[in-house]
């Protein structure tokens, strides 16, 4: 009787201390999972501020390619170019570009967020992080066009520029497709920036390298063009590779997080690669075919190619169709750099082969490949989904050219008819070096003849 006694003791003060510890136990659980959000939210804030740098570093590399692909007395200007958009990027895309962007507004712009004030961050992610990463997005956006329209620009107007694409006209289109903007509605996918950011700054280069006029002793009296070699090609090697090692932040990063175990980003990384990796080959035949020779420069503008063919459609494909995808790119890269030269565009770096046919080409690619098991709204048309995607994606980029070819073209016709466009034909041919900054790159090469 006692043990009985004891035993049901021994049971009330296991059930006491039961209903003591639960709601120990409950919170200790909500304080465990309250705690794996943090950690989930660091680990996400890491990866974009660490992909930012990439993208950041990714200005070396254009400033490398841009300035290997020129002549040696043009070298300065250039790089004070590549290095003050960036910096006009960053002052245009705080005060104004990204409210336009990313404000709550309507399908065309938003309209709030000013000066960063009472912005909300566009991901799981702190404000200040997101910004950051978005701001190095519309510095590349810009730099794009320093090449195209080098040798001959003013410094002056290209600042202006640099300050109006950041702050008005990129932003706009980042809002369509990324801020919830009219063809984010359509469902129009480009995961990384092929249309927003490439064919953004591939035809504003295509623009004002037309209104700018060729190069001084570019072509020939009859018409054919006369070659301007570049003054370093091995810079231009380094600068692909730059450009290539900072893709791994500009695609992969644009996944905004490390979700699902980090699947996502491995797809996006080994896609990117693969298309740059195609693209340097087709681009190598391609140009070995049409001349004779396997030309260099147009080899690694394949590389190139085959990045921003990529970029909309990393997280939508397979392995296998990036290969592809690359590889168009690479030949179409050559054929619209030679394409330019017929039609008397003079494009020294080939920023809009690169830039603006294969970003074109790109944001098409996911209407062709894209998958939806794979996070499209649509399967494209080679996987059965018919034209759905592919006319929406079409619809898309047709909108983004004409929108920036009227918009800079108008831009660049106001710069020249106040400050004016392009520097006298005395300081083109003596070099925007000593014209525009009074130094050379390459000092102490002269003679000096003393008594």
């Amino acid at each position: 009787m006692k043990g009985l006694k004891r035993y049901r003791f021994a049971q009330i003060m296991f059930l006491c201390l039961g209903l003591c510890l639960f709601p120990v136990m409950a919170w200790a659980n909500e304080v465990n999972v309250a705690g794996l959000a943090e950690i989930t939210r660091a680990l996400d804030t890491v990866w974009v501020l660490l992909a930012a740098f990439l993208v950041f570093f990714m200005q070396a590399g254009f400033g490398m390619v841009e300035i290997g692909l020129i002549r040696a007395k043009n070298t300065c200007n250039l790089l004070m170019k590549n290095t003050l958009d960036f910096c006009m990027a960053c002052v245009g895309f705080f005060a104004c570009g990204y409210a336009l962007m990313f404000g709550a507004g309507n399908g065309l712009y938003g309209a709030q967020g000013w000066f960063l004030i009472g912005a909300k961050s566009g991901a799981d992610v702190p404000l200040y992080a997101f910004w950051l990463f978005q701001a190095a997005f519309c510095g590349a956006a810009a730099t794009i066009v320093a090449g195209g329209m080098a040798e001959r620009m003013k410094f002056q107007a290209y600042m202006v520029y640099s300050l109006l694409i950041s702050a008005l006209i990129y932003p706009v289109i980042g809002h369509w497709v990324w801020g919830g903007g009219w063809l984010a509605q359509l469902n129009f996918a480009d995961f990384a920036g092929s249309s927003v950011v490439h064919a953004v700054g591939g035809t504003a280069a295509l623009i004002g390298t037309i209104i700018l006029k060729p190069r001084l002793g570019k072509y020939k009296p009859d018409g054919s063009p006369n070659v301007i070699a570049g003054h370093n090609i091995p810079l231009v090697s380094l600068g692909v590779f730059i450009l290539w090692f900072g893709w791994f932040g500009f695609n992969p990063g644009s996944t905004l997080g490390v979700s699902n175990g980090g699947k996502t980003i491995a797809l996006v990384a080994i896609n990117t690669n693969l298309a740059a990796v195609a693209g340097t080959i087709s681009a190598m035949f391609t140009v070995w075919a049409i001349s004779g020779k396997p030309d260099l420069s147009l080899t690694l503008n394949g590389a190139l190619a085959g990045l921003v063919a990529i970029t909309a459609s990393c997280a939508f494909v397979s392995p296998g169709a990036s290969l592809f995808i690359g590889a168009v790119g690479g030949v179409i890269v050559v054929l619209a750099t030679f394409m330019l030269d017929k039609v008397h565009v003079d494009d020294p770096v080939g920023a809009f082969p690169v830039h603006g046919v294969n970003g074109i080409w790109g944001t098409l690619a996911v209407g062709l490949f894209g998958r939806q098991a794979l996070g499209l709204a649509n399967d494209g048309l080679f996987y059965g989904g018919g034209f759905t995607q592919l006319g929406v994606q079409a619809l898309g980029i047709f909108s983004i050219v004409i929108f920036v070819l009227i918009s800079m073209g108008l831009i660049f016709k106001l710069v020249d008819a106040t400050i004016g466009l392009r520097v006298s034909p005395d300081e083109e041919l003596k070099g925007l070096d000593i014209g525009e900054h009074g130094m050379e790159a390459y000092s102490g090469f002269q003679i000096f003849i003393t008594q």
